[in-house]
């Protein structure tokens, strides 16, 4: 078990919280300052909310002795990715006006808006619960946003295993009441046993928990990133169960030989619901009991399971289920992407995956949020994202394509989502500046223009169809995913990056560091001449990961 001593301040703050109220109710009656109360600013995170600043404007404020601008970023609790037209349009509102107006697509299926004055949380929050949505535990040291592979042509039992991210969403919530008495003005619960948590007793998780649902052959949401990786086994068109992989993250610290990027690790097969169910909760209590609670660099359940081994993990997981694991079943990823473009499934309905670079939505050179606006009023699409940042205009009925597709040209999505190159569309980046307190260096307001100077490599190599997978975060914390791309750039500083190559274009296999701290000059130079190799040495359909590995350029 973790010891008692030498907790982490975090773990003081959850413990004396109170069910994650803490101050926060005077926190925001304060309104001498922008900010919470330091040790409210831990708190508030179990509420799907982080306090951050204008990083562009801090040296400007501080010089002027001004407060920095404070802000808030909420956002919402939504399993595998789903909004019906009318949330749609509420959300659109709700994003003009109390945030920046830019709708964000996360790399969890969920959208996030930026700029909340502390003033306008609880009416963001109040807005948001009328159209049944909440932001509950959508960040914080607990489960968060149960990812599911996207596209329902994915499989004809795609909406049977997508069940499932809501089921397991909703058996892992907090169970006090802080929300709904904070931010939605509900009496406080005077009989404390309704608030017992089996769960997250009074100490939560020693850190974020991340689950996601996978559907061969396409590994779209990276599940061998996640704490808990489900893979669904289907066979003669029947659900069978899930394989369960355990213990991964991308996550990492510079300097830090201690911290590391890990793929999960395969435990076994389970097949019915209810031990379906049980295993994921119980995976949770393991890291609950065992995780590390000095150290958060450490605290993830990766180093837990390499702590403990795997198969001392294993046996620990079955010994609190009450039944073995059967070993996994067979299946094969064979890609990971999204269907850009129209595409139809099983039951006839249609579905069109527009591009969203960087999952930002917003009117600039492509009125992208005026045009999915459109789509929703029009009520005949909902709405589902990808763990790829991008926006599926989704169950279109096929009477109803031909009046969607003009909304789609009148707007001139199609023509944004046709016009992207394979590189663009492979790409991802995390916020990063000017709102990511990690941030070291720029990432999803940098990452296009870089894009803009690398198409002229790949034309001149002539492998501008090559959809090689580029990913950029502005620290080496990994939101963007960038140790699972062909190419990844990490933050060092300010306009500097560590170059990394060599993932697998299907997500099983991590990247590896081959240059420090390049600035974009370095950067083109650098991938100039791999490009050159490449096209000169790969055998006949090899990603360019598989030649970096197999030329051992790393």
């Amino acid at each position: 078990m973790s010891a008692k001593k030498n907790l982490s301040p975090v773990e003081r703050i959850k413990t004396a919280s109170d069910g994650l109220r803490g101050t926060l109710a005077g926190s925001l009656e304060n309104g001498l300052t922008g900010a919470l109360y330091e040790d409210d600013q831990s708190l508030i995170k179990f509420h799907g909310l982080y306090q951050q600043d204008d990083r562009d404007r801090r040296a400007e404020r501080s010089t002027k002795k001004l407060e920095w601008l404070f802000s808030y970023m909420i956002r919402l609790r939504l399993p595998g990715g789903f909004l019906t037209p009318e949330q749609w349009t509420g959300l659109h509102h709700v994003a003009g006006e109390h945030s920046t107006g830019v709708i964000k697509v996360t790399t969890r299926q969920t959208v996030q808006l930026h700029g909340i004055l502390k003033s306008s949380i609880k009416p963001t929050i109040k807005s948001f619960n009328t159209l049944e949505l909440d932001s509950i535990a959508a960040c914080g040291d607990v489960n968060r946003n149960v990812t599911c592979s996207s596209h329902p042509k994915q499989s004809a039992l795609h909406a049977q295993v997508f069940r499932y991210a809501d089921l397991i969403s909703e058996m892992a919530l907090p169970k006090t009441n802080a929300y709904y008495e904070i931010w939605l003005d509900q009496e406080k619960i005077a009989d404390k046993k309704q608030e017992e948590d089996p769960l997250y007793q009074e100490r939560y998780l020693p850190r974020k928990f991340k689950i996601a649902i996978a559907i061969p052959p396409n590994n779209d949401v990276d599940v061998f990133s996640n704490d808990i990786g489900l893979i669904a086994v289907i066979e003669n068109n029947e659900l069978k169960g899930f394989n369960i992989a355990a213990g991964g993250g991308l996550s990492a610290t510079h300097g830090n030989p201690d911290t590391y990027a890990r793929l999960a690790s395969m435990l076994g097969f389970v097949d019915t619901e209810e031990k379906i169910l049980k295993a994921v909760y119980e995976i949770i209590t393991i890291q609950r009991d065992f995780g590390n609670r000095s150290d958060r660099k450490l605290a993830r359940l990766k180093y837990t399971i390499d702590t403990m081994g795997v198969d001392v993990l294993r046996a620990e997981l079955e010994k609190r289920c009450g039944f073995e694991l059967a070993p996994p079943r067979d299946y094969l990823f064979t890609e990971r992407r999204d269907y850009y473009g129209w595409e139809q499934d099983h039951l006839g309905n249609w579905h069109y995956t527009l591009f969203v670079e960087n999952g930002r939505i917003v009117d600039e050179t492509t009125p992208l949020k005026s045009g999915l606006l459109a789509v929703a009023a029009s009520g005949k699409a909902n709405f589902r994202f990808t763990a790829n940042q991008n926006v599926i205009i989704s169950d279109v009925k096929p009477e109803d394509k031909n009046s969607v597709q003009e909304i789609l040209q009148e707007f001139g999505l199609d023509t944004h989502t046709g016009k992207a190159g394979a590189m663009r569309r492979n790409s991802m980046a995390c916020v990063a500046f000017n709102t990511c307190p990690l941030a070291l260096a720029e990432a999803q307001r940098y990452l296009p223009a870089l894009i803009d100077r690398i198409e002229p490599l790949l034309e001149k190599h002539a492998i501008s169809e090559e959809e090689i997978t580029v990913r950029m975060t502005g620290c080496p914390n990994g939101c963007g995913r960038s140790p699972l791309a062909e190419i990844g750039f990490v933050g060092t500083g300010y306009g500097e990056y560590n170059l990394h190559i060599g993932g697998d274009r299907l997500g099983e296999r991590l990247n590896t560091k081959y240059r420090e701290s390049l600035d974009e000059s370095a950067i083109l130079q650098e991938l100039d001449q791999l490009f050159g190799s490449y096209k000169a040495k790969r055998l006949e359909h090899e990603t360019f990961g598989d030649f970096v590995t197999r030329e051992k350029l790393v």
